[in-house]
């Protein structure tokens, strides 16, 4: 099913390769990579070394990255350690992967490293969902990062019901490639919610609903979690009837009846839904 992923998927040029794909590839050289990681809130990712390119997805703070070449023109090509994405960043959003110690993830939609532990310090940097932080230790209800800041504690713990975070992402703005309260996509949306619950999740609605789970009935009763897919776009269920979803109708994260739904996008010249998973 991945072949037809290959191109965001496979760190390979015809010109570069990752150093474990040869002997399956045809490369001119190939290359071990480097681990870096995200230094900035959100990085960009992109198919080309073009600063007018279409976003194709974002990397967050601390998120791991394998740079394979680092150009003089500022752009690093390499693949993210999250989801397999590969593409380029700008390299001035890249720090150093070096650091032993736990790292955890943000999960909530949005949080801040304050400069001490207290609710009225200064915030001196911003942290979306997903973002990974080097923990060093608690003080009170903060987690104390290495070299410096404070993170709540409660915008670490662990989440149990994956909608539920979906749900509390609702009137962020739709923004393509996007994957963070600051703007996301269909996809992104679901893949978020997911990965901060701990459970796997492909980046695009294609891989999403050739990866995710088990197919469903075109007719069965849905329930809460279930996904629903068109051609480009993905839903997630709240109960049996209404529908979240990053949409470009809302321009936002939206709930609304899975019929209206279906109603607009057959409209629209959208079609008509093609599958329904369960992850």
């Amino acid at each position: 099913m991945t072949v037809a992923f290959a191109t965001r998927l496979l760190p390979a040029r015809p010109d570069l390769a990752a150093e474990h794909l040869r002997g399956q590839v045809r490369a001119e050289r190939f290359a071990a990579g480097e681990l870096r990681r995200v230094r900035v809130p959100l990085l960009n990712l992109t198919a080309t070394a073009d600063a007018d390119a279409e976003r194709a997805t974002q990397l967050v703070c601390g998120e791991a990255f394998t740079a394979y070449e680092e150009r003089p023109d500022g752009w690093t090509w390499g693949q993210a350690g999250s989801d397999g994405y590969v593409g380029y960043v700008r390299s001035e959003g890249l720090g150093s992967g070096a650091g032993a110690g736990a790292r955890s993830r943000v999960t909530a939609p949005w949080s801040l490293v304050y400069q001490r532990p207290h609710a009225r310090a200064r915030a001196v940097s911003e942290l979306p969902c997903l973002a990974e932080v080097p923990v060093a230790g608690t003080t009170g209800g903060f987690a104390r990062l290495r070299g410096g800041g404070f993170v709540p504690r409660a915008h670490l713990a662990p989440v149990e019901d994956w909608v539920g975070l979906a749900e509390r992402l609702a009137g962020a703005p739709y923004l393509w490639g996007g994957r963070s309260a600051r703007g996301i996509d269909c996809s992104g949306l679901v893949q978020v919610a997911l990965l901060a619950a701990g459970r796997s999740a492909p980046r695009d609605s294609d891989m999403q609903a050739a990866l995710l789970g088990e197919a469903l009935p075109a007719r069965g009763r849905l329930r809460r979690g279930d996904l629903v897919f068109w051609k480009g776009h993905v839903g997630i269920m709240r109960d049996a009837e209404t529908l979240l979803h990053a949409n470009a109708h809302h321009m936002a994260v939206a709930s609304e009846p899975l019929a209206a739904a279906e109603a607009r996008v057959a409209a629209t010249g959208g079609g008509a839904v093609l599958l329904r998973r369960r992850p």
